[in-house]
């Protein structure tokens, strides 16, 4: 029996065909996505249906049941014909920092991490709400629904009915769900939109069915699972256990573990997420990690390649240089109008194999920071699983054992949020009471000097102490 998984991330839609018993990967298919922060919902929508043609056309077999994963955050406001009043707000758009401010405000931080999980950033879809109520007055008056990129890509496999639905994963990073309870928040919508209220998907269970496929002839008929958020598929497609920290590498950067319980921590560092499995999924989130290798290669004048051997041409500590990486601003730590900022330049060190080390060396330290939020939440961190398209980096493999200070294992390169939802998919038509037991091979890091990683991160954390105060 086959199985069909969907990543719909910020750049492209990922599909994958699984062996519903072994998770091995059969076929496969990927779609590219416009750049920017906000999009058009309806071009995720062609994509998934390119991507999809594409994977089952390489299928043995027939696809019995399917699974969407996507992007967490992203603001799709529908009106009463089902149709986007706006191009959607995706998680990395800053514009409703002010917005996030004004809730914090109002209600205080413990508050609102108590009753949410999260402490409001600009990423969140509530502050984008809010956003559009106070920008776009006349697109929030048309709003009869509001969902998610998961939820609106499940809502049209399934043929727009009447009820749309979501999951208690992605349902967890809106800002107007409780995590504790399993229920919306809609007080705090209401307050955001002015007054206004709009329609919520219903929130599935891991595990229960969002109907059938309807529409689209590659999926006809298949069972559609609840779908969830690209963190959460990520952690079950990885099979995250107790002592496990996942740290992916993509655009942004995540570090996250399962949990038995919610967190709700007021300093707002550690997003206290639902999980796709019926658990927790406290998460730390940058939004710069793969982009900033990327954006360096090119200031340098080679490839991602070049990157690598330069950066490991250079001493641990880049010689004094140190990069806080905050090119696109910056959500953990919460600085959404922040620049990227290179310190400790001097004659003597100013080199392209510094500069390249100091990049690597960089994005790694924000995500060793976001590891070091998770322990102070009473995470269990034994190992790392670094997962992404820069965990592929040479230079990346090298350095983050010494900044993490636990063993690294590199997991064997696959595309494990699409891989996750086929599992969700696989646990749906299974009617079992757990998810699959898929293997997970992976491969470690060498072993580093942990005392030369302390000193590099003592380094980057007195440069952002200097320029932004904490």
């Amino acid at each position: 029996m086959f199985v069909l998984g969907i990543d719909s991330s910020t750049q492209s839609t990922k599909a994958v065909v699984a062996d519903a018993e072994t998770g091995r990967i059969v076929a496969e298919g990927k779609a590219h996505h416009p750049a920017g922060t906000e999009v058009d919902p309806w071009a995720w929508w062609t994509a998934a249906q390119e991507a999809v043609a594409h994977a089952a056309a390489g299928a043995p077999g027939k696809i019995e049941a399917v699974s969407v994963a996507g992007q967490q955050h992203g603001m799709v406001a529908l009106d009463g014909a089902g149709n986007p009043v706006r191009d959607a707000l995706l998680w990395n758009d800053t514009r409703s920092a002010p917005q996030a401010r004004a809730l914090i405000d109002a209600h205080g931080a413990a508050t609102l991490a108590e009753r949410t999980g999260l402490v409001p950033v600009a990423s969140f879809t509530l502050t984008k709400l809010a956003w559009l109520a106070q920008n776009e007055p006349h697109h929030a008056d048309r709003v009869d629904r509001v969902l998610l990129p998961h939820d609106w890509l499940t809502w049209l496999f399934a043929g727009r009915p009447e009820r749309a639905c979501t999951d208690r994963g992605d349902a967890s990073g809106t800002g107007y769900y409780a995590p504790a309870t399993g229920r919306w928040l809609p007080d705090l919508l209401r307050e955001a939109m002015g007054g206004r209220t709009p329609r919520l998907p219903d929130v599935l269970g891991p595990a229960e069915s969002a109907g059938r496929a309807s529409g689209f002839a590659p999926l006809e008929g298949a069972l559609l699972g609840a779908g969830t958020g690209d963190n959460m598929a990520g952690a079950l497609g990885i099979g995250a256990g107790p002592g496990d920290v996942v740290v992916s590498l993509g655009t942004s950067g995540t570090a996250f573990a399962v949990a038995d319980h919610p967190c709700a921590d007021p300093s707002g560092l550690v997003a206290g997420f639902c999980d796709a499995t019926g658990r927790y999924l406290p998460l730390v989130c940058t939004l710069n990690a793969a982009r900033v290798l990327s954006g360096t290669a090119s200031m340098l004048g080679t490839d991602l390649a070049g990157l690598d051997r330069l950066a490991l041409e250079a001493a641990p500590g880049a010689g004094g240089l140190s990069l806080l990486p905050y090119l696109e601003g910056e959500r953990t730590p919460d600085l959404p109008d922040a620049t990227g900022t290179l310190t400790g330049l001097r004659g003597t060190n100013m080199t392209p194999e510094n500069l390249a080390r100091a990049a690597v060396e960089g994005m790694l330290c924000g995500l060793a920071d976001g590891v070091e939020a998770l322990r102070a939440v009473g995470v269990e961190v034994r190992r790392v699983l670094l997962i992404g398209g820069a965990s592929e980096s040479a230079a990346v493999r090298a350095v983050a054992p010494s900044l993490f200070g636990v063993p690294v294992e590199i997991p064997e390169a696959t595309e494990y949020v699409a891989l996750g939802a086929a599992k969700q998919a696989a646990w749906a038509i299974s009617g079992s009471t757990t998810p699959p037991d898929w293997e997970l091979r992976s491969q470690p890091c060498p072993a580093a000097n942990i005392y030369q990683g302390e000193a590099v991160r003592h380094t980057y954390r007195t440069a952002r102490e200097q320029i932004h105060g904490f």
